[in-house]
């Protein structure tokens, strides 16, 4: 399977953002690329990287008006243990589970960062947010009530905005 590269397609033109996804797309390819010896550090690494990224997304959103038990933060929490997991299955020895791992996010991260994070994006210039000083610029934008959905109109539960 081909290393996920970064690309034009995955910028959402949200600097933060696309920053921190561009250096996720680097860290999953020195995983993919990774020796044995080095495979089990940089899968941290990756970890570590993910939950501070997943917990800025998720911070961006709960300031917004998305709700916690939305879909995409729920899958942030998934991705996460599951990842945590494959640290657990590399240290008892089992490399390969790691390695079908990254592939698999190789795979999933585009569609996620396409539909969910593309979602939240739109979302936060609507409402003019800016992530590093956490400041909603346009306040009367925000929803009425709590996004339970991902925020597009793709998965948003009835009566969620779009």
């Amino acid at each position: 399977m081909p290393t996920l590269q970064w690309s034009d397609t995955l910028a959402l033109g949200l600097p933060e953002m696309d920053d921190t996804h561009h250096e996720f797309v680097d860290l999953l390819a020195q995983v993919v690329n990774a020796s044995d010896d080095t495979l089990l550090p940089l899968w941290r690494k990756l970890v570590a990287h993910t939950d501070e990224h997943f917990a800025r997304e998720d911070r961006w959103m709960k300031t917004t008006g998305f709700s916690s038990t939305n879909c995409h933060t729920t899958q942030h929490q998934v991705v996460l243990q599951v990842m945590r997991e494959g640290d657990k299955r590399g240290t008892a020895g089992e490399l390969a589970v790691v390695r079908q791992m990254a592939d698999e996010l190789g795979t999933w991260f585009p569609m996620h960062a396409q539909a969910m994070d593309a979602a939240l994006a739109l979302h936060l210039r609507n409402v003019g947010y800016d992530p590093l000083t956490d400041q909603v610029s346009m306040p009367k934008a925000l929803p009425a009530e709590a996004i339970h959905g991902c925020g597009g109109s793709s998965c948003a539960t009835e009566g969620a905005p779009h």
